[in-house]
């Protein structure tokens, strides 16, 4: 009981602190902006130096040198700085999730192991702390999944401003697919071979089980024109049967990629293979299938004892040479803004800094099918951009303006709001003496 009272107790201070400041919060701006004399990193379209970048009405009008400036602009001087696409993180629980170690604050994880219909999009808080915490790095879009069981739900894109879940919705959803493991679950798994194997097989035969009834569901569906009984479990899962949905397909171990390729290829849907800790050593197989992969976090162990220290750092590079479509993500909540940083390993242990930026701004696009929206700097785009020293994969790097939807977005996040607060602090003042008392 003491813990928990203690737990409360912090929880009440922090809250209280926001509360506080919340009132010295700014607001997002809306309206026509021009970016002036900046470098530009289009990403589809080449380096750009001493350009203008013209926003109105949430979407980029003009980029490049000698653009003119509208009269009701609002002129934002980007003289040695940089202008780059807002980055997209491939797999995060953010908005689902606010403090790990305690469960009240989780929404991402339902009972059962069948459980497509549950869509993140409802369950997303907008007004999470660590959606302003996350943006200031420079990432404006994330895909928010559930996880947990065979089929735990369905993942949503989302950009991260607005007050409901269906603003900040980004257009693009996926059923999630744990795909059963057949190998060991840790180093502190007991199980015998013969255990392991009976549980694998064990795992198969229900996923294949499912898909059985959803292909019966299907054909009764069609057959009696929509009519048949509803079953919200089958029922989420028939526009994945139908190829009107993507499957995430999560696998990491080197058997579970090749069978998760195997069972894609047999019942003919679009999928993407999430996870991937172990594709390098199949990333032939997974370029022949021309399946696109979600890997990471970048930043994490070998999934082996044996493999070198940095075998995660390279899994991404080592795909995308092969000829695999790669996009990263950093499977957090609360560091999702550690995205660039994921981003700078990958490069620097062989996929290369320009690779590794379209990992997190165009490939991601493309995959999720809204490279017409976001991804890039481009005219007729969302203005989903931010305003940089310089790398932003390097630590010492600062963001200094931010748009989403053309928003422009203010600096602020909980952790900026408290570093202000106690960096200027009031010494505070001897209290009056009381009379009578020493």
């Amino acid at each position: 009981m003491k813990k928990y009272t203690i737990i409360f107790c912090c929880l009440l201070f922090t809250f209280s602190l926001i509360e506080v400041k919340a009132q010295q919060v700014e607001k997002s701006t809306y309206g026509t902006f021009a970016l002036t004399n900046a470098s530009v990193e289009t990403v589809t379209k080449g380096r750009l130096e001493n350009a203008t970048v013209i926003i109105r009405n949430g979407i980029i009008e003009a980029v490049g040198s000698g653009v003119a400036i509208p009269p009701d602009a609002k002129v934002i001087d980007c003289k040695d700085l940089t202008i780059y696409p807002g980055m997209v993180d491939g797999g995060t629980r953010l908005g689902l999730q606010e403090i790990e170690s305690i469960s009240l604050t989780q929404d991402y994880d339902e009972l059962g192991e069948l459980t497509p219909e549950m869509d993140a999009l409802t369950a997303v808080n907008p007004n999470s702390v660590l959606i302003p915490v996350t943006r200031v790095s420079g990432v404006t879009s994330v895909i928010t999944y559930p996880s947990g069981g065979l089929f735990p739900g369905t993942a949503a894109l989302i950009n991260l401003q607005g007050y409901t879940p269906e603003q900040m919705y980004g257009g693009f959803k996926a059923i999630v697919i744990n795909f059963p493991s057949t190998g060991k679950r840790g180093r502190y798994d007991k199980r015998s071979e013969e255990d392991i194997k009976k549980d694998g097989d064990k795992a198969v035969k229900k996923l294949n089980d499912t898909w059985e009834r959803v292909q019966t569901y299907a054909a009764i569906d069609s057959a009696t024109m929509g009519k048949a009984d509803y079953n919200p479990e089958l029922s989420a899962l028939v526009p994945l049967l139908r190829g009107e949905m993507t499957a995430f397909i999560e696998a990491n171990k080197e058997s579970d990629i090749m069978a998760a390729l195997k069972w894609i290829k047999e019942h003919k849907i679009k999928a993407v293979l999430t996870g991937v800790a172990e594709g390098w050593r199949v990333a032939d197989s997974i370029a022949l299938a021309g399946i696109p992969v979600i890997t990471g976090p970048i930043m994490s162990m070998p999934s082996r004892d044996t493999d070198p220290y940095d075998q995660a750092y390279k899994n991404a590079g080592l795909m995308q040479k092969a000829g695999v479509k790669v996009a990263l993500r950093t499977n957090e909540a609360e560091n999702v803004r550690n995205l660039p940083f994921n981003a700078g390993f990958a490069a620097a242990y062989g996929m290369g800094h320009d690779e590794a930026l379209k990992a997190v701004t165009i490939i991601p696009a493309e995959i999720f099918g809204v490279a017409d929206k976001i991804g890039s700097i481009e005219v007729g785009k969302k203005a989903n951009l931010f305003v940089s020293t310089g790398d932003p994969f390097e630590p010492s790097t600062a963001i200094k303006h931010l748009f989403i939807d053309g928003w422009n977005i203010p600096m602020e996040s909980r952790q900026t709001l408290l570093y202000d607060e106690f960096l200027h602090r009031a010494p505070g003042a001897t209290p009056p003496a009381v009379p009578g008392k020493s």
